[in-house]
């Protein structure tokens, strides 16, 4: 059986103890409202993002449009560039209508068509419970290429919280 010293059991158990790393201030779940001023989503406005932002730096969005047409939530990643400022990054997948009425019947369903990247600047208020933003929307075909439809907007966002 080893013999420990005092010093080597306290290392480890200062080791063990050792305090996590304070999470920033923008990790949590959030609800934006967003006003498009141009592109392809001028028209909508009603539109609000649910965000959640998480502490290794990954994110999850989903809008209530998530549904017309029907496309996935978008994925992504934040990081933050100074105090209570961060930039966001997250894409999801376009859709597109069947040609043909048939084809719904068919199950062939909406097909996919490219994908839409938005960039997002957050600054976070001093009390962690709001932050403005400002996006800009760019989408792109299925072979890459940037297509239009793209658009800048402003985003005001609340914590979600009990």
């Amino acid at each position: 059986m080893p013999r420990w010293t005092a010093g080597a059991v306290a290392l480890l158990l200062g080791a063990g103890c050792a305090s996590a790393p304070a999470l920033s201030p923008l990790v949590g779940a959030w609800r934006s409202k967003i006003a498009f001023s141009g592109g392809v989503f001028a028209s909508i406005k009603d539109l609000e993002f649910m965000y959640v932002f998480n502490a290794g730096g990954t994110l999850t969005e989903s809008s209530n449009y998530d549904e017309a047409p029907p496309v996935p939530p978008a994925y992504g990643v934040w990081r933050e560039v100074a105090p209570f400022q961060y930039e966001a990054k997250y894409l999801f997948y376009l859709t597109r209508p069947p040609y043909r009425f048939e084809q719904l019947i068919a199950g062939e369903g909406w097909a996919p068509d490219g994908r839409g990247e938005f960039l997002e600047q957050i600054r976070l208020s001093p009390d962690g419970k709001s932050f403005e933003s400002t996006i800009t929307y760019q989408p792109f075909d299925s072979a890459g290429r940037p297509a239009m439809g793209e658009g800048k907007a402003t985003g005001h966002g609340t914590r979600i919280g009990f």
